[in-house]
């Protein structure tokens, strides 16, 4: 299978248990991440934004306790999408989160249509990075800003060594045991050491379209928050 293939197989299979294990295996720090992203977001004009791998809709639920009017929730797995649905009927937003069915690299909406473009912990997914940016920019109002949050590794003892070791042992350990699927949780360190990070990605974020790039790193590292304009 293609990797997109092989990721929407991994994501329906693991949603039922995704959120628990999502902030049992961050320790939580992820929803601190996910609010420090936000008040990026918030801070420019907030009326419509598209969160692409919207995942079971944390992100997109985050979004409205910072002042976004309207959020499109994005993502190639049906089942993350039903978790996320049955979240925004559960906490009365389903006028303001639209969660629906789309791919990264072959979006279905208009060019300059949303205000700020959002992806939390979702790039590294995708099977061709520089056309899914490269899209993320064409749906993207000019002005308007792109909010990535994503894995990244520490590069500091003893930080680095502590992270490779829990990321390499426990994490897949424990996430398999909860979710059934280890290989699921061995493909997620595998997949943030193989992504292009700091540098690398600023410089493909740059050809893909976007301007006043930056990256600011998050927990010692183990998360990097990336910014850029159209």
């Amino acid at each position: 299978m293609a990797k997109k293939e092989k990721v929407q197989e991994m994501f329906n299979g693991i949603a039922p248990k995704y959120d628990l294990l999502n902030h049992l295996l961050s320790m939580g720090i992820d929803k601190s991440w996910r609010r420090k992203a936000m008040k990026v977001v918030g801070a420019g004009p907030k009326d419509l934004v598209l969160d692409i791998a919207c995942g079971t809709g944390d992100f997109s639920i985050e979004a409205l306790k910072h002042g976004v009017k309207r959020v499109v929730g994005a993502d190639i797995s049906e089942n993350m999408l039903a978790v996320a649905r049955e979240k925004a009927k559960a906490k009365g937003l389903s006028d303001q989160l639209d969660f629906q069915f789309g791919d990264s690299e072959n979006l279905s909406f208009d060019s300059n249509t949303f205000d700020a473009v959002t992806v939390a912990f979702g790039v590294r997914n995708f099977e061709h990075l520089e056309l899914g940016l490269a899209e993320m920019c064409r749906v993207l109002k000019p002005g308007g800003k792109v909010v990535i949050l994503e894995f990244s590794t520490p590069e500091h003892f003893p930080m680095k060594q502590l992270y490779n070791f829990y990321f390499k042992h426990i994490l897949p350990f424990v996430g398999g045991m909860i979710s059934g699927n280890r290989k699921a949780y061995e493909y997620l360190p595998a997949s943030v050491f193989a992504f292009p990070q700091g540098k690398k990605f600023l410089d493909i974020m740059r050809d893909a379209g976007y301007t006043n790039v930056s990256q600011q790193r998050l927990t010692f590292g183990i998360a990097s928050l990336y910014e850029g304009e159209k």
